[in-house]
């Protein structure tokens, strides 16, 4: 009993109640670590396609948030957020308490990016010399910012921008693969059969976009444009 009567007097000394606390706040780390170890490799993965190197700075969850226990987690991203900027990364708790909250989190990507060189009037063609590579994070420009030459040589400038202006996918025109009245020929394929015929395109269509085409018997199909005067025909 004298034993005992002294190890609690000793537990009322202000080093034994913060050694007690640091033991209780430890205890409640290790239960959010497996939380967080959740959430950032979801980052990770999610982010391995970006263009540019990434950081994320994930918001500590507040305190006073009272959460069941959880052994498995499932972040996901809310319909319609990207993981780009600030947005929020939503976690599910699939077992065994069922539970669900939303982390903030802050993603920068710093990468190169395209400006106009010099001031550039509207229906200017790109060229090499039109184009500098500027370093940022690309997370504050806007979506459609181009970050690789090929995006914009050879295409034209819809309207004039001053020069050091971010070039975007938005502010230029593609070149047409084909042009309204130019003989095309069109190709079909499909497994063990190709097949490929002269026709007339009826529109204007860059690489990509849908073509009309009228054969040689009359007949109007259409195709997506290829460079060359390609036309692919699906059947």
């Amino acid at each position: 009993m004298r034993t005992a009567f002294h190890f609690f007097r000793r537990l009322r000394h202000p080093l034994c109640a913060l050694a007690l606390f640091a033991i209780s706040t430890t205890a409640a780390l290790a239960q959010v670590s497996p939380l967080t170890s959740a959430l950032e490799d979801f980052v990770r993965t999610q982010t391995q396609g970006l263009p540019g190197k990434v950081n994320y700075a994930i918001t500590p969850i507040d305190s006073r948030t009272q959460l069941a226990p959880c052994q498995v987690f499932e972040p996901f991203l809310p319909q319609g957020a990207k993981l780009w900027g600030r947005t929020n990364i939503g976690v599910r708790c699939l077992g065994p308490a069922s539970w669900t909250i939303y982390v903030p989190v802050q993603v920068s990507v710093s990468g190169n990016y395209l400006v106009s060189s010099r001031n550039l009037p509207g229906g200017s063609l790109i060229g090499p010399g039109d184009i500098a590579v500027r370093t940022g994070d690309l997370s504050t420009l806007p979506t459609s910012i181009l970050t690789d030459s090929a995006q914009a040589l050879g295409k034209t400038l819809k309207n004039g921008i001053a020069g050091g202006q971010p070039l975007r996918s938005d502010l230029l025109i593609a070149p047409w693969a084909v042009q309204q009245g130019q003989t095309v020929k069109t190709v079909s394929s499909g497994p063990g059969f190709s097949v490929s015929s002269d026709g007339r395109a009826l529109n204007n269509a860059a690489d990509g976009q849908i073509v009309q085409v009228r054969t040689p018997s009359g007949q109007t199909v259409s195709g997506i444009a290829r460079p060359g005067g390609i036309v692919e025909v699906s059947h």
